[in-house]
């Protein structure tokens, strides 16, 4: 069943890219000779060359542009805030780079991944390296990461309890299911004393390696998107700022506490920008990277987010 879900879901996401790519044959012409059409990658699906007869390859549209023109870059995304930092850059810097940059919103990760790697997208950017290595391992896959762009702080939510402290005895805690984000909750609640990790544990936290729990909480294990929906019926919540912006929360007000900046700062959680192997300096991936890292970014970032989602470049 998974497997057909999958499948149903990517051939979903090319009839986007290919309807997408259709709309717009009027808006510009792919080159006939001098060089392959180029392609592009993005939040909010936005085409302007002629739908390919035959499913793109990654590569097939990152050759050097001739002078003055734009490579195309399809680029996936989740809604927030990655797809909305996306259509900033789309909007305001990306043909100052050379770009034409198409956006496609997903809210599973799994066909993000999928489509960088079915060449249906020519990059994604949704995900942390500790996330991606897990994916890539379970999944017997191959991607790479280009560079970081943003990190957006993890945080614990309620609706019945106002604080961390209110937690009761054996209160249900639900966490992401994911292994990265998983071991990030934990830590979230080793921090706020609600629980105790094992001293000799130093990579990723699983549930087993809690060494005290003395309010015997109940920690259900669920798929990161789920969780919003948990708040009614737990006391309290672990949820990643990505999936807490999508489901309308706002960290600033609604989070009873945030991870610490310097924990995803430090610690190799910055989302990034993925791309298939050898394709790393195509030159739409160049051009997408500088425009991602440009200061107008930062600052974008910093005055829509205020405080929960830090620019990252480098």
């Amino acid at each position: 069943m998974h497997r057909l879900s999958v499948h149903l879901g990517l051939i979903t996401l090319a009839a986007l890219l290919l309807a997408s790519c259709g709309a717009s044959q009027s808006a510009s012409q792919a080159p006939t000779a001098a060089a392959p059409a180029p392609s592009a990658a993005s939040e909010a699906p936005t085409a302007a060359a002629e739908a390919p007869t035959t499913a793109p390859q990654a590569g097939a549209t990152q050759a050097p542009a001739a002078s003055g023109e734009k490579i195309k870059v399809r680029l996936g995304v989740f809604p927030t805030p990655a797809g909305e930092i996306a259509a900033f850059v789309r909007d305001n810097l990306a043909a100052q780079e050379g770009l034409e940059l198409e956006l496609l919103e997903l809210t599973d990760g799994v066909q993000l991944n999928r489509g960088v790697v079915d060449q249906q997208l020519d990059a994604n950017l949704f995900q942390h390296k500790p996330y991606l290595d897990d994916f890539l391992t379970k999944n017997n896959l191959q991607l790479s990461v280009v560079a970081p762009v943003f990190y957006i702080r993890l945080g614990i939510y309620s609706k019945n309890v106002a604080s961390v402290a209110e937690v009761p005895d054996g209160g249900k805690v639900t966490i992401p299911v994911d292994p990265s984000n998983g071991s990030r909750a934990l830590r979230l609640l080793e921090a706020n004393g609600l629980i105790t990790i094992k001293p000799e544990v130093t990579g990723l936290v699983k549930v087993t390696d809690i060494a005290e729990n003395p309010k015997h909480l109940e920690i259900i294990e669920l798929e990161g998107a789920q969780i919003p929906r948990s708040l009614e019926d737990t006391s309290i919540a672990v949820i990643n700022g990505n999936i807490a912006l999508n489901a309308g929360l706002n960290p600033n007000k609604d989070a009873l506490v945030l991870e610490a900046p310097e924990v995803g700062l430090k610690g190799g959680l910055a989302v990034i920008i993925v791309t298939a192997p050898g394709h790393e300096q195509d030159p739409g991936i160049v051009r997408l990277v500088k425009a991602f890292h440009r200061p107008e970014v930062k600052q974008f970032i910093e005055q829509k987010y205020n405080g929960v989602v830090y620019f990252v470049a480098g």
